[in-house]
């Protein structure tokens, strides 16, 4: 059975978003941990973990706006020359009627 690409698509940002939210939180808890015993504190672990946790936050932030600032077009090649095919006419037409199309969903126009 051969699978959408689109699904693929959203399991890899799935993955990226876990991945971008759980490695500073680990680094900087093993950092935290790491200097609690060298010191024989009990605070750095703590600390850290919630400049992890921030930056963790930060980096999904990023992510996700980078993915909502990328234009639909290039996020869904397949779905664009499906529709531009039913419709006719040239490559550039049918680019510019399907930034026509996301600039009204988004409210743009």
């Amino acid at each position: 059975m051969k699978y959408n690409r689109n699904v693929y698509q959203a399991l890899t940002m799935i993955t990226q978003f876990g991945i971008n939210m759980l490695v500073p939180i680990f680094l900087c808890s093993f950092a935290g941990m790491f200097l609690d015993r060298k010191f024989g504190t009990s605070f750095w672990m703590i600390l850290l973990f919630f400049v992890g946790t921030l930056a963790g936050f930060t980096n999904v932030f990023r992510f996700a706006k980078r993915i909502y600032e990328t234009p639909a077009v290039t996020r869904r090649r397949s779905t664009t020359t499906v529709h531009g095919s039913e419709e006719g006419g040239t490559a550039d037409s049918r680019q510019r009627l399907t930034d026509d199309q996301d600039t009204q969903k988004r409210g743009e126009l």
